[in-house]
Parts: structure tokens; C-alpha cells; sequence
């Protein structure tokens, strides 16, 4: 499982950073998913090697512009690529009905299906590598986090329970080994029944806007990586006169300390950070507080920054990135 962050910054885009977007790429190297889609990420995507034919679904953690405003483009432009395989959309209830609305208005059609799944009524999303939950959130609209599990680490064939229920040895073992769920004299065989795991699921919480990191606690349970915002330092957060509903590094931070989530990643930054030219506030201002309160490994991401989450962790690919 790899992340690839196409969008760190929060509100506006500066000129190092766009606004929200990230995307989780498959072990297989075919597929991968969207976690937000921000104004222009699509053109953030003209810089890295996924497509829009190797989009399996996207989720969105809430209706505020900098995390969806991107999505009327960027579905219009896989119907221009001639995609034509259905869509998944995980999203609050809201989006559906914006989207209808705006190809209605630019008699928009797309030449492929639009499946949305609403958040607040989301059990589990599945496809054949990831299972994502949703967890509710605090901020100034509904605003949700979503938890990525590997579905199949390291399968292999439970051939006792295969030869026990009679299912004889040839295609139909193949199909279930590689997770496709088969028929057979009358009755429905799920790959998942006649599959054993070699280790743990990997999984990585991605958060959305969110003043509350406490509320990821069961999310963070056995988790290795957790993405949340970190829009402010603490003392930024304390003047501010109202209440912006979002989080301060030194909050994130302590939270995954006391979690012990051994892997934590910071972005959806203020544009009042940049990097250190002398004037204003300063992005390493972010990465002290931060790591004044947590002792794992912390990354700041940065617009294109890759991150593989290896069986033994997280490790950037390529750029290098600076871990703390």
C-alpha cells in the first residue's frame, strides 16, 4: 500500500501546495483511490503515473470546496478518456445531488456509471484489496475519516476446508486464491470463506477536517499510518477568534502518541506556513510542535510526496522526504 499526496494544502492553494487530495495506490500496481478531490487535482494528477482508467473509487470527507470542488473535472475528464468502467462514490449525501445538478447544467454525460454510497449510512466499502470504514468526525459540516484495510495480506488456500465442503481442485480453487467469489452446483462460494491470512492487515486512517483527533481512537486501533490535518500550531489555534474546527499539530500529535499509531503523517496545512524565508510563520514551526509531542515517525507531506507502508513501515519512495 502506498500513499501519494496530490494536495497539502488547507482553504487556498499556494504555489508549492494544492488544496486537498489524496490518493492510497494497490499492492498490484493497477488500481488505487481517491481520498478527496480539491480544485485542480486533476492536474496535479498530469505529474504522477496513475490514471482515471486505474481509478477504482473515490471518498470524500465532506462537502467544503477544497475537498470536492475538483470532481465535476476530473469525472468529465475520464469520460473524455473514454473510461467506461462504473464508478464508486463514498461521500456525504450531498455530493450525489451537487453532482446531477452541475452535468445537468453543462449537459454533461458520462460514458461511464456513477455508483455513490452515502457516508452516513456506510457500513464497509469493499473491493478486492481494501475494506474502508468511515468514522464521524467534529468539524463545521459533517466531516468523516476513512479507514483503509488490506483485504487479502498474504492469502493462501484453506484446502481442509476446500477438500470438508467438496469443491474439487482445478479453476474454481484459482478464482477463489485470487479473490473472486464463484458458483458452484447451487450454491454461492465466497473467496474470503476458503482463504487463510500469513500476517496482520495493514491499515491507514485517513482523516478529514477534524477538531477532535480523539474521535479516530477505535479507527487507530492496530493501525499503522494515520494522515490528519494539521491546519495550525497551538498557539495560532489559541488566538483565533472562532472556532475554525480544525486541529493543531501539537492536538494531532498527542493523540497518536496516546494511540500509539507508530506511523504519523501531518498535512492540509494553513497557507500561512511556508517554508523558511525569514518572514511569517514557518512549516518547520509545524514539525517542532509536532514533534515536541510524539516520539514515532512523523513525516509533513508535501504536495507529490510518496510514502510505501511497507510490512516493516513506512518509508518514503521518491522524492525522499524528511522524517523527524
Amino acid at each position: 500500500m502506498e500513499l501519494l499526496f496530490l494536495g497539502t494544502s488547507s482553504a487556498t492553494p499556494t504555489r508549492a501546495r494544492n488544496v486537498s487530495a489524496t490518493a492510497l495506490l494497490e499492492d498490484s500496481g493497477k488500481g488505487w483511490y481517491l481520498v478527496d478531490c480539491g480544485e485542480a487535482t486533476q492536474h496535479q494528477l498530469l505529474r504522477t503515473p496513475l490514471t482515471l482508467h486505474g481509478l477504482r473509487a473515490i471518498f470524500i470527507t465532506h462537502v467544503h470546496g477544497d475537498h470536492c470542488y475538483g470532481l465535476p473535472g476530473l469525472l468529465a475528464s475520464a469520460g473524455l478518456a473514454r473510461r467506461e468502467e462504473p464508478l464508486d462514490i463514498v461521500a456525504p449525501a450531498g455530493i450525489e445531488h451537487w453532482l446531477h445538478a452541475t452535468f445537468e447544467m453543462s449537459r454533461t454525460r458520462l460514458p461511464f456509471e456513477l455508483r455513490f454510497h452515502a457516508v452516513e449510512s456506510l457500513g464497509q466499502w469493499r473491493s478486492r484489496q481494501v475494506r474502508v470504514e468511515a468514522t464521524a468526525l467534529s468539524h463545521r459540516v459533517p466531516s468523516y475519516g476513512y479507514t483503509f484495510s488490506e483485504a487479502r495480506p498474504d492469502p493462501r488456500l484453506a484446502i481442509e476446508r476446500l477438500e470438508r465442503d467438496g469443491i474439487p481442485r482445478g479453476p474454481l480453487w484459482g478464482q477463489l486464491m485470487h479473490g473472486q467469489d464463484v458458483d458452484y452446483q447451487g450454491r454461492r462460494l465466497r473467496s474470503e470463506d476458503y482463504l487463510d491470512f500469513g500476517r496482520v492487515a495493514r491499515r491507514i486512517v485517513i482523516g478529514g477536517d477534524n477538531d477532535r483527533p480523539e474521535l479516530l481512537a477505535e479507527a487507530c486501533r492496530g493501525a499503522q499510518v494515520l494522515v490528519h490535518e494539521a491546519t495550525y500550531t497551538q498557539p495560532v489555534a489559541d488566538t483565533a477568534g472562532e472556532p475554525f474546527g480544525h486541529s493543531s499539530a501539537a492536538q494531532v500529535a498527542a493523540f497518536a502518541q496516546q494511540a500509539g499509531v507508530p506511523n504519523l503523517v501531518l498535512t492540509h496545512f494553513s497557507a500561512r506556513y511556508q517554508k523558511n524565508t525569514g518572514r511569517g510563520h514557518c512549516i518547520d514551526e509545524l514539525r517542532a510542535e509536532a514533534a515536541a509531542h510524539y516520539a514515532g515517525q512523523l513525516f509533513l507531506a508535501e504536495d507529490f510526496l510518496r510514502l510505501h507502508l511497507r510490512k516493516d513501515g513506512l518509508a518514503p519512495v521518491e522524492p525522499a522526504a524528511a522524517a523527524c
